[in-house]
């Protein structure tokens, strides 16, 4: 019996430590993925508040592509989720305090320049199925199935979807009877 004592006290130790520690590091990851959070830095609000007038938020489909959805990995790829949310985290605070303005159209060339077209298509599933949209079609085929020297990012053509200020709300409704999720 007392050769399993101390490995039994060990794993209750590891449990009582470890526990906590994951449900905060949990619950904190959590609270500091909504896009309200992110608005709580005023460099960050007008991103916000013109998020919130684009068709990522105001679609037929009732779908929101929120702050995470773009401009992080997928959560699926912990690590790299985990890490891209610690870095952009960082650098927000240090421009925070570093920076006199906040230049929002150059951090929005660089946020692009940075955009993989897998970080669109964790929503854009679709794009080779839209109904009575052959052109869209053929023209999303050229992106996901690029040749060696032709590669194009969602953005090149899609730049101005989100954070353009705009007097009203953009809405997107279903076209024709496609139901699908992503268009």
């Amino acid at each position: 019996m007392k050769k399993f004592a101390k490995p039994a006290i060990f794993v209750a130790i590891g449990l009582f430590v470890a526990f906590p520690l994951f449900s905060l590091t949990y619950y904190t990851m959590v609270r500091t993925s909504t896009p309200q959070f992110c608005a709580w830095c005023h460099e960050i609000r007008f991103a916000y508040d013109t998020w919130k007038t684009s068709t990522h938020v105001n679609n037929a489909q009732g779908f929101v592509a929120d702050c995470m959805d773009c401009h992080l990995p997928a959560p699926h790829d912990t690590y790299d989720f985990f890490y891209a949310k610690t870095v952009h985290g960082i650098k927000d605070i240090i421009l925070h305090f570093t920076q006199d303005t906040y230049d929002h159209e150059r951090n929005r060339e660089v946020a692009y320049a940075s955009f993989k077209n897998e970080q669109c298509q964790k929503c854009h599933r679709n794009l080779l199925y839209i109904p009575d949209k052959r052109g869209a079609m053929l023209a999303h085929r050229s992106v996901v199935f690029a040749r060696p020297g032709y590669e194009k990012n969602c953005v090149d053509c899609h730049r101005n979807l989100v954070h353009n200020a705009r007097e009203l709300y953009d809405y997107k409704q279903y076209r024709g009877n496609y139901r699908g999720v992503g268009l």
